[in-house]
């Protein structure tokens, strides 16, 4: 195994072990959360009185939404809400044991006999790792999608009030992550015509993307095809992109901020036509001033990049942050307004070479190639 993420419990009684921090979802099936929790049976005896017991060992996943700082906590309010969550006990261990994944096992001969294993699903509605881009003056973790697997000693099986000690508790952030499909289509395809005032013939404007999934980092190119038909000039062409972020909880509310634009001095004269391919780079490192610009995800402070567009299946209802682009055309005509003309573009990371993952659907094994 290359490597192995480890977290120790402030009493010394558990270790939580983790084979990776990434997990994969493909839209039609999400990477299982597989790892092993290392346990001193000895710091699980718990006493009242003369009541001798054992403590409970569990496990869990969460997804939660994260919309302010701990530093605003002054009220005894969270500023964190759950958006998913799933506890499994590891010890005592359950008397109906799931057999162990590869993962697993690999990590149960380096941790020896006091290894416990556990297993998540995730189902497919839960959104990725997405954080908000803090302002200048902001401290504290990001707002945003975050996803936490904890291990924890309890006194009682099932005691939703029991207050948990920080001591006997270990956790690690996870990310879930979304790579570009393999297969990537034509990009579409827009047009709109636009008659203005004083003038009896319109201004038709036609653009189109090369492809429908770009990578972060590439070049976007911006077909743009111009057909004015009035006495008018166009003066000037903006291309922009643009990011859409849904944050959807108890309700939805969509933010819109521009993340690349730029403006080319090209001029249409009366009753011509004009056809040129433009290129656009929305980048994150032209847009760190941005508050409340949706990133990917970070493992502590780790380079990231603008989020990846949120892929979704069929009906499915999606919660947290969901985010999408589209990109713009702004044609100017002197004397006259503007002709806007929108398509969606997607914007993602492409699949790594080579790489193993599983899921539970059922005991399949994909490679990426």
């Amino acid at each position: 195994m290359a490597k192995v993420f480890k977290k120790t419990s402030g009493n010394g009684t558990i270790a939580l072990y983790l084979g990776k921090r990434d997990f994969v979802d493909c839209v039609d099936s999400v990477e299982v959360v597989d790892g092993v929790v290392k346990v001193d049976p000895a710091g699980l005896n718990g006493k009242k009185g003369t009541f001798v017991f054992t403590k409970i060992l569990f496990v869990y996943l969460a997804c939660a939404f994260r919309y302010g700082s701990d530093d605003l906590d002054v009220i005894g309010l969270s500023f964190r809400r759950d958006i998913w969550i799933k506890r499994v006990q590891v010890y005592p261990v359950p008397a109906a044991k799931a057999p162990s994944t590869p993962l697993q096992e690999s990590l149960l001969k380096k941790v020896g006999d006091q290894g416990c294993p556990f297993t998540f699903q995730m189902p497919l509605n839960l959104p990725c790792s997405v954080s908000l881009q803090p302002g200048t003056g902001d401290s504290g973790k990001a707002c945003g999608v975050d996803f936490e697997v904890k291990a924890y000693i309890a006194d009682e099986a099932d005691n939703p009030d029991e207050v948990i000690e920080k001591k006997n508790t270990c956790r690690l952030i996870i990310r879930k992550i979304q790579f570009a499909p393999a297969n990537n289509k034509a990009g579409p395809k827009a047009e709109i015509s636009k008659q203005f005032m004083m003038t009896d013939k319109p201004v038709n404007v036609e653009i189109s993307l090369e492809k429908e999934i770009y990578y972060h980092g590439d070049p976007i190119s911006v077909n743009v095809k111009i057909n004015n038909e009035t006495t008018k000039t166009v003066k000037k062409i903006k291309v922009s992109v643009e990011q859409l972020t849904s944050v959807v909880l108890y309700s939805s509310d969509t933010y819109s901020k521009e993340v690349c634009a730029q403006e080319f001095g090209e001029t249409v004269g009366a009753n011509s036509t004009f056809e040129k391919s433009f290129q656009v780079v929305p980048l994150l490192a032209d847009n760190k001033d941005k508050r409340g610009l949706a990133v990917d995800g970070r493992l502590k402070d780790e380079d990231t990049n603008l989020a990846s567009t949120t892929l979704g299946q069929g009906e499915r209802e999606l919660q947290g942050i969901l985010v999408s682009y589209k990109v713009k055309v702004t044609v100017t005509v002197s004397g006259g307004g503007d002709v806007v003309v929108e398509v969606p573009v997607t914007l993602m990371s492409p699949k790594p070479a080579g790489k193993l993952f599983y899921s539970n659907v059922p005991k399949m094994l994909f490679f990426f190639h």
